[in-house]
């Protein structure tokens, strides 16, 4: 099995392979959107606190991605890293890769749980919870955070069963832990009358479920790496080649959470909760961008690390070339969606008729540059896919640390309307940060390319 995957990854259809990796990758995106979002849906028609308690669970956000964000340290740092090792013949390395990743996500659910449980309820009036909806917000966030081993095992060791070629069992993963979350939502919420409370634990106990399922195969027969105890000691000379690619993700992620928090402090100040609860349903609905793109750039990932290991330039070129077309051209048809009827976005995750009407109008603002979303993701990840950590890092930076943050806090001092102005950070940050990453990718190509070809 192994070995034929090998040949395929080498040989194979480029356009197959893609279908057959990137839409299975695809599809457990789009599932894992339900973990994020089928929640909120049913928090927002919560008779009467419906509004209040969608606001309160928005404001975890920064907390959830930076649970997310460490796991993706491990799982986008150390899988393209067993991938080029796997390219290059070396199975060992790429085990050995794969169990001190587990190690450390171990250590990193630890640590996170302790210091998130406790800093809650200081963390979320930071974010801009107010006396209405703080309650809310640490209901479900304290019951998060204790299921924070079972987020970051998901998140972080499925993509090691993606890079060997398993697209469809590493779906399964997400697949099944969703429908989990879909049908204990209702229970949880409603028929036991938990409220929010309901929906933590219901997610819990969801991806308590996807990690079995994940490490059951990561420790059977089928699995080309083997997760064992041999290799889970942690080696500096292993894991560090792991976090210094893995870095650039997570600080795309972390730096969501600083985004998060930029956001709602600035909207409370000078839109209110009715402000804040826009964000909440705009930042769930761009996850309906951003996660497929994800799920494609993961499929592709696997595809042009091999070849990048083996030396063979023309296949990564092509990988990239068609990822490229098909994340630009799904963000534009994301974008005008988002321009003609934002209206339909807002009404999915709630039935208050002021903050479907102020949501409307903000995510056109909002979104107005989200086409570039396909430019920056595309190559951004490309850059992860061929090892290129520096470079990955500083693009993670521009966009949200260099231009979006400031951005969110010097635009209301020039424009009259200051929650226009906060909105509008974001697409004027989108626009410059793909131009420049698109830029400094197509003239580094080449270059990079030219390496593996020297070491193959």
């Amino acid at each position: 099995m192994a070995a034929t995957q090998n040949r395929d990854m080498g040989s194979g259809s480029i356009p197959k392979l893609l279908a057959q990796l990137a839409l299975p990758a695809v599809v457990a995106q789009v599932v894992n959107l339900l973990y994020n979002i089928v929640d909120r849906i049913y928090i927002g028609h919560m008779p009467e606190v419906g509004a209040s308690a969608l606001t309160g669970v928005g404001l975890f956000t920064p907390i959830l991605m930076l649970i997310t964000a460490f796991a993706m340290l491990c799982g986008s740092g150390g899988a393209p890293r067993a991938a080029i090792a796997m390219g290059r013949g070396d199975d060992d390395a790429a085990e050995k890769i794969m169990g001190n990743c587990f190690t450390l996500l171990l250590i990193l659910a630890a640590v996170l749980t302790v210091v998130f449980y406790f800093a809650a309820p200081s963390l979320l009036v930071l974010f801009g919870a107010s006396e209405k909806t703080l309650p809310y917000a640490l209901d479900y966030a304290r019951i998060y955070i204790i299921g924070t081993i079972f987020v970051l095992i998901v998140m972080g060791m499925n993509p090691f069963v993606t890079t060997q070629g398993f697209a469809t069992f590493s779906m399964m993963t997400t697949v099944i832990g969703a429908v989990c979350n879909i049908i204990l939502d209702p229970i949880l919420i409603f028929a036991l009358n938990m409220g929010v409370r309901g929906a933590a634990t219901a997610t819990v106990i969801s991806q308590a479920v996807g990690a079995v399922w994940v490490l059951r195969f990561l420790t059977g027969s089928r699995t080309r790496l083997r997760l064992s105890v041999k290799n889970m000691p942690l080696v500096g000379k292993v894991i560090g080649p792991c976090l210094g690619l893995g870095v650039s993700t997570f600080v795309m992620i972390a730096t969501e959470s600083i985004l998060s928090i930029s956001f709602n402090s600035s909207l409370a100040r000078y839109g209110g909760d009715i402000a804040v609860g826009a964000m909440t349903i705009i930042t769930s609905a761009t996850q309906l961008l951003s996660m497929p793109v994800q799920g494609l750039c993961q499929g592709a990932q696997p595809i042009m690390s091999f070849n990048f290991g083996a030396g063979k330039g023309d296949r990564v070129k092509r990988a990239f070339r068609l990822q490229f077309v098909i994340c630009v051209a799904y963000a534009a048809a994301f974008w005008a969606a988002c321009m003609l009827v934002p209206q339909m976005f807002a009404s999915i995750f709630s039935t208050d008729p002021e903050l479907v009407r102020y949501t409307a109008w903000a995510m056109r603002v909002y979104m107005a540059g989200i086409f570039s979303t396909g430019f920056q993701a595309s190559c951004q990840q490309s850059f992860v896919a061929l090892g290129q950590a520096k470079i990955s890092l500083f693009m993670a930076c521009l966009r949200k640390l260099i231009l979006l943050i400031p951005l969110i806090f010097i635009l209301p001092l020039i424009l009259q309307d200051k929650v226009f102005a906060v909105f509008l950070a974001e697409p004027v940050s989108d626009i410059i940060a793909a131009t420049v990453t698109c830029s400094a990718f197509f003239i580094r190509f080449n270059k990079i390319l030219a390496t593996s070809q020297k070491k193959a």
